[in-house]
């Protein structure tokens, strides 16, 4: 089966279901039983998903063959390893301003000699001790996929250079959250008279995704 993340670097169109604080494994069931997505998206930023609840679920959505990504407002090295140890697909990046904080983002998420990961091999991720440790890392580091949202001026004045970190896989675009920061009652368009920095905003660089969002 083709990942999502094979399916953004060939710039397909990727369908994800929201779940946040009603997030349950019965919704993962329904979705993939009835809608037509290729995976689901459980919000930790905007929700009380404790990373029990979040095990979970993503045990949920591979029973159910749908891959699984999880926000998170990367406060720390724990809130983006753990979600990939309990097996999540890929982790969100919310609240980034700047290219260090992506960089950082990256060294968390990866093993040496990309990243600063440590390794346990005690959970799903590697298969409970089961897959060959050198083989565990290659595969993570390779198949991990990291989103970055872009959702604050500072962001997007510097998205170019976010997109050109290595290990970053897609760039999420929050349309409705620039409107906190400009005072507009409706999303930020990239349009010539949308406020400034938002008008700046370029073609999805280095043939990143760039969906839309909130």
């Amino acid at each position: 089966m083709t990942s999502i993340k094979q399916q953004l670097a060939r710039g397909e169109l990727v369908r994800v279901m929201f779940q946040g604080a009603l997030a349950s494994p019965k919704l993962v069931e329904i979705a993939a039983k009835m809608a037509d997505v290729h995976g689901i998206w459980f919000d930790q930023e905007h929700s009380g998903l404790s990373h029990q609840q979040l095990e979970v679920l993503l045990l949920a959505s591979r029973a159910a063959d749908l891959e699984a990504v999880v926000r998170v407002a990367p406060t720390d090295y724990t809130t983006i390893m753990r979600p990939m140890e309990a097996g999540a697909n890929g982790v969100m990046a919310a609240q980034i301003r700047t290219v260090s904080e992506v960089e950082q983002i990256v060294q968390w998420a990866k093993y040496p000699p990309v990243g600063v990961r440590g390794l346990f091999r005690g959970n799903h991720e590697a298969g409970f001790g089961t897959v060959v440790q050198t083989e565990h890392i290659e595969r993570a580091n390779r198949d991990r996929w990291l989103l970055i949202q872009i959702e604050t001026p500072e962001a997007v004045a510097c998205v170019e250079d976010i997109a050109n970190v290595q290990g970053v896989d897609c760039l999420f675009v929050g349309t409705w959250r620039p409107r906190v920061h400009t005072g507009r009652a409706r999303p930020a368009r990239c349009t010539p008279d949308a406020p400034k920095p938002w008008r700046r905003w370029p073609r999805p660089p280095n043939g990143l995704a760039s969906p839309g969002g909130s």
